[in-house]
């Protein structure tokens, strides 16, 4: 759909991201993405909650608005080779409680393949990823529990200590 006054054509597709639906938006040559909740873990254990409308996983920068910002504010420059993850997630609250499922039930769909990471903090992650490639700057893994809070996980490679398929 176009609007000739302003030059912005929108669009309504999916990404990368799989079940994050993303409306795009292409205004003066650039194509820009509603924002969408993040938690981004640093290597250093620093966490930081916002939106992000600018991540991409092949762009070393994207930018982050804290959950207190306008939506007009641009937000705080993220460096991503500084994180051990970016977490798309439903919510910001999550639930301590909730313990997620850590193995894949028979019959289970799931896209790409099966995988394990271990983060050199010990944390481990079970899921599934269609593009690993350890020389990228990262890939993403969508959590094996469909009740995680985690939708996708962008995991840093520099951040891995172990990785394996299932």
């Amino acid at each position: 759909m176009m609007n000739k006054e302003r030059g912005e054509q929108k669009a309504n597709h999916s990404s990368r991201l799989g079940r994050i639906p993303l409306k795009g938006c292409l205004l003066q040559g650039r194509t820009m993405m509603e924002p969408v909740k993040v938690i981004m873990r640093y290597a250093n254990g620093k966490l930081i909650k916002g939106y992000t409308n600018d991540f991409f996983p092949n762009k070393p920068l994207f930018h982050v608005r804290s959950t207190e910002s306008r939506p007009t504010d641009k937000g705080e420059e993220v460096s991503v080779k500084e994180l051990k993850a970016v977490f798309f997630v439903k919510d910001f609250v999550g639930n301590a409680a909730y313990n997620e499922i850590k193995h894949f039930a028979e019959g289970q769909q799931y896209s790409g393949r099966k995988v394990e990471v271990t983060f050199t903090d010990g944390e481990v992650l079970i899921g599934s990823t269609i593009g690993y490639d350890p020389s990228r700057l990262g890939f993403f893994v969508t959590p094996v529990d469909p009740q995680s809070n985690n939708l996708r996980v962008f995991v840093i490679s520099a951040s891995v200590r172990n990785f394996r398929f299932l």
